[in-house]
């Protein structure tokens, strides 16, 4: 389960932030739309995520202190 929370975590985590990347490059580029979706809802998944991976680590933490 601690394995499973540490990969989730990390995924997470690198597609928010990758996600984050990519919104700001394309709206330091001057767009301000991407495909469909607008520039700072990509901004915002991307910190969802990043909070998510940060959650899902958390656990993963506090997981281990319990069983020793």
């Amino acid at each position: 389960m601690n394995a499973l929370l540490l990969l989730l975590g990390r995924a997470a985590g690198l597609g928010g932030i990758l996600l984050c990347v990519v919104a700001g490059a394309a709206r330091l580029s001057g767009q301000y739309y991407m495909g469909n979706y607008q520039l700072t809802t990509l901004l915002q998944a991307g910190i969802a995520a990043v909070v998510m991976g940060c959650f899902f680590l958390l656990l993963a933490l506090t997981a281990r202190e319990r069983k020793d």
